[in-house]
């Protein structure tokens, strides 16, 4: 019981998104099109969160890390428990583009 509750409570520790990205890692965007068009990370892939199940096949590997972000870390949110639910085995939230975008720049 005791073990149960230290992992309940106990945070994740803060991933190194530069070193995901250079370990073959993703950011994916989960933003709408029109959202993505008005700025977002260099070389991030733009799948939106609603068509997200439907195009996981443009996510080959399940083994790649994936850091998700959307404008405020509610919709990254969802896609990762979407991409966990589906196998995903390395999926972080990024949390807000911007705020990722200064962590990997």
């Amino acid at each position: 019981m005791l073990e149960f509750l230290k992992k309940l409570f106990t945070p994740e520790p803060k991933p190194d998104y530069s070193q995901l990205l250079k370990n073959d890692g993703i950011i994916l965007d989960v933003r709408t099109k029109n959202e993505y068009s008005g700025g977002h990370i260099k070389g991030s892939k733009n799948i939106p969160l609603n068509s997200l199940t439907n195009n996981l096949a443009k996510l080959k590997k399940k083994n790649q890390p994936i850091i998700t972000c959307c404008a405020s870390g509610m919709r990254s949110s969802n896609a990762k428990s979407i991409l966990k639910s589906h196998g995903y085995t390395q999926v972080y939230n990024g949390g807000s583009w911007r705020n990722l975008n200064a962590k990997v720049s």
